[in-house]
C-alpha cells in the first residue's frame, strides 16, 4: 500500500477549493501525472522543497505534494500566469 494514499493526496490538493467549485484533482490519474511531472523536474536538477529522506525522486515528489509544497494548476492557470 502506498503512503500517503491517493485519497489523502487528493484531499490535500483539493483543500483550497471553495464549496461549489470544481476540484483541482478528481482522479488518481491526475495525481500520478502531477507526481511524475514533479519527479522529472527533480531528476532534471530541481531542488527538493522538503528535507529528503529518500533518494528516489518519485517518493520525494509524493511527499512534496502531501505536504502541500507544490501546487497542481490547470493549463488555463498556466496561460493566465504566463500572460501576467
Amino acid at each position: 500500500m502506498l503512503h500517503p494514499s491517493y485519497t489523502d493526496l487528493m484531499k490535500v490538493v483539493n483543500s483550497e477549493v471553495e464549496p461549489g467549485e470544481h476540484p483541482v484533482v478528481n482522479s488518481r490519474y491526475s495525481i500520478v501525472l502531477a507526481t511524475a511531472k514533479r519527479a522529472r523536474q527533480l531528476i532534471d536538477g530541481a531542488e527538493p522543497l522538503i528535507e529528503v529522506e529518500s533518494k528516489k525522486p518519485l517518493s520525494t515528489a509524493v511527499e512534496e505534494l502531501h505536504e502541500a509544497k507544490v501546487k497542481i494548476v490547470t493549463d488555463e492557470q498556466v496561460v493566465n500566469f504566463e500572460e501576467q
